[in-house]
């Protein structure tokens, strides 16, 4: 198995990468998350893989953070969900906010993923939840309304947010008791003052 790549990046085009490894050319699918941190063409690169090996092709993937190779590899074990899907979720949301949305129960906010209906956001939550690192729906250890939580969310991702940005901001100032409008405005306030 080839768990990492060191080398020199010498090509980039989404979603692939090509990395020279003491000069064999690696050809490897990263999330577009990914492309973001990097480094230019020429640049010295070290990439955490996950070979998927199928009987008309191998193909590495590659992920700059463990949090997002262990959410792939834990993606995978969800039936009905392939290597293109899996990569397509890490294009979509980093594996913290992922991993917030599943153990909030928020199918709402993961069909806004690329290529989740709602059945596979319910699949989703339901095969992963024991197995990913446990997460607070709120930071205050009260228990918001689920009802609210996820009204505010899907009302601040109407006005523009992402669907992750959304859960964080709720996540933020979530209180025990608190209706939606509250959340929304308590929301928004702290964006706009942080």
């Amino acid at each position: 198995m080839i768990v990492h790549l060191k080398g020199t990046v010498v090509e980039r085009v989404p979603p692939q990468v090509v990395v020279d490894v003491a000069g064999l050319g690696y050809e490897v699918e990263c999330p577009l998350s990914a492309f973001d941190q990097l480094p230019a063409v020429g640049e010295p690169v070290t990439l955490l893989t996950q070979l998927i090996v199928r009987e008309d092709a191998h193909t590495l993937y590659g992920f700059m953070r463990r949090a997002d190779r262990a959410l792939f590899r834990e993606l995978l074990k969800v039936s009905g969900v392939g290597p293109k899907l899996a990569m397509a979720i890490l294009s979509g949301v980093n594996s913290d906010d992922f991993s917030m949305m599943v153990e909030a129960g928020d199918a709402q906010a993961l069909t806004r993923l690329p290529g989740i209906g709602k059945k596979t956001a319910e699949r989703l939550i339901l095969e992963m939840r024991g197995r990913l690192p446990e997460r607070d729906v709120d930071s205050s250890g009260g228990a918001v309304s689920a009802d609210a939580s996820s009204e505010a969310r899907a009302a601040l991702t109407a006005l523009g947010y992402s669907a992750a940005e959304a859960l964080k901001m709720v996540r933020v100032v979530a209180d025990a008791d608190q209706t939606s409008e509250q959340l929304i405005r308590a929301a928004l306030k702290q964006k706009m003052s942080g």
